[in-house]
């Protein structure tokens, strides 16, 4: 059986890697960090791994079909170099624009060594990637791609949680520091993360409904309007729902300055650091009965088809049951699992750097997601009384 190395397995995505992989039998999961403690109760291989000690580095990835990234963002390139040493296939959950971009760099390393890498194969990006590329299908012209996240958490709590980061803080922060890239008219433009004038009102189905969506800084915005190019596209947007009090208290944080990666010289800490730090001093969260969260992935293609306007939309909902039970999160655990399973058989190997859009086959994929309980729905309209903003018509 192959074998799939999870650099940063004994984390929280990377433990839910391990176990898709294990149950579904098909690939043989090993999991590989500094720290294995929470990793041990799973029935797979653990082995002890330093990303900045080579020699550590090469026992874990000895043997490898296939690296997978389950890492800080920026640490990526690290592991695309060690995919390439071991002479392995290379999978990642995303690298936040900016670290994407210097991925895609690597794309003849990888075509020349045979191998194939696949950028950003989580969630959003990842699942929302191969649902824009679905949507757009049938186009022959595409105007707009706009991706969203959409959260509820009807969860009742005894010990509610103070700062219930979604996934890692280091990202979470840096998507509400940096500012946020949007393709605009053709061309990427910077505007300030929850920049007020991007914010949009989404009607989601229930449990979520009506939500508001601001822009942060993501990976589908550095691929897509690629991807499109040929077809005349002129924008391409990410926005993702941050519920209230949450969002207020994460602002505070950010004008407090304790989201600041630069040292401050009259006592020598990095504020994230010392907030990190204080994270992991706060004691977890207690439900009352079953938590009941659920996450809504959304595209919505603009476009024509056979001279008509044509919107589609395209949902993948992961609720409460979703996972057996471990809702959301599957979400983004599960589809770098998948595409590792499918490697030489429904996904063919193709050498070279990619995004998800590029090469993830949407029928086997859209099966998989479904087998782990998520639901995918879509619509279309056709219409002329779509707005028409098509290069033509500029």
């Amino acid at each position: 059986m192959r074998r799939a190395v999870i650099l940063g397995g004994a984390g929280a995505m990377g433990r839910i890697i391990a176990r898709d992989m294990k149950q579904a039998g098909v690939v043989e999961p090993v999991i590989a960090d500094r720290h294995l403690a929470p990793a041990e109760g799973l029935d797979v291989e653990l082995v002890a791994m330093d990303l900045f000690d080579a020699d550590s580095l090469a026992r874990a990835l000895a043997g490898a079909a296939c690296v997978i990234a389950s890492l800080p963002y920026r640490m990526n390139l690290l592991a695309m170099d060690a995919a390439l040493t071991a002479r392995a296939h290379y999978i990642d959950l995303g690298g936040l624009y900016h670290v994407t971009l210097r991925q895609r760099a690597r794309h003849d390393m990888f075509r020349d060594a045979g191998l194939m890498a696949i950028l950003g194969m989580g969630s959003a990006p990842g699942i929302v990637n191969v649902m824009a590329a679905q949507a757009a299908m049938g186009m022959t012209e595409v105007d707009e791609v706009h991706c969203m996240v959409g959260a509820y958490d009807g969860t009742r709590w005894e010990t509610p949680p103070l700062l219930p980061f979604g996934y890692s803080p280091d990202t979470l922060l840096d998507e509400l520091t940096l500012p946020s890239a949007v393709f605009r008219d053709g061309e990427i433009r910077m505007v300030p993360p929850l920049a007020p004038a991007e914010r949009r009102r989404e009607r989601f189905p229930d449990p979520l409904g009506g939500l508001f969506v601001d822009t942060t800084l993501h990976s589908e915005v550095a691929t897509l309007p690629d991807f499109f190019r040929e077809r005349g596209v002129r924008e391409v947007t990410f926005r993702q729902h941050f519920e209230a009090t949450f969002a207020d208290r994460l602002r505070l944080l950010v004008q407090l300055g304790l989201a600041d990666t630069e040292r401050l010289g009259a006592i020598d800490v990095v504020p994230r650091d010392v907030l990190k730090a204080l994270l992991g001093r706060l004691a977890p969260p207690r439900p009352i009965g079953p938590v009941d969260r659920h996450e809504i992935l959304r595209v919505r293609v603009l476009g024509s088809a056979g001279g008509a306007r044509e919107e589609v939309v395209i949902d993948c909902h992961a609720g409460a049951a979703a996972g057996g039970g471990l809702g959301p999160d599957i979400d983004t655990g599960a589809p770098p699992s998948i595409a590792a399973q499918l490697l030489d058989d429904e996904l063919a190997v193709r050498a070279g750097v990619y995004a998800p859009e590029e090469v993830v086959p949407w029928a086997p994929f859209r099966r998989e997601l479904e087998r782990r309980g998520m639901t995918i729905s879509s619509a279309i309209v056709t219409d002329s009384s779509l707005p028409d903003r098509s290069s033509k018509s500029r």
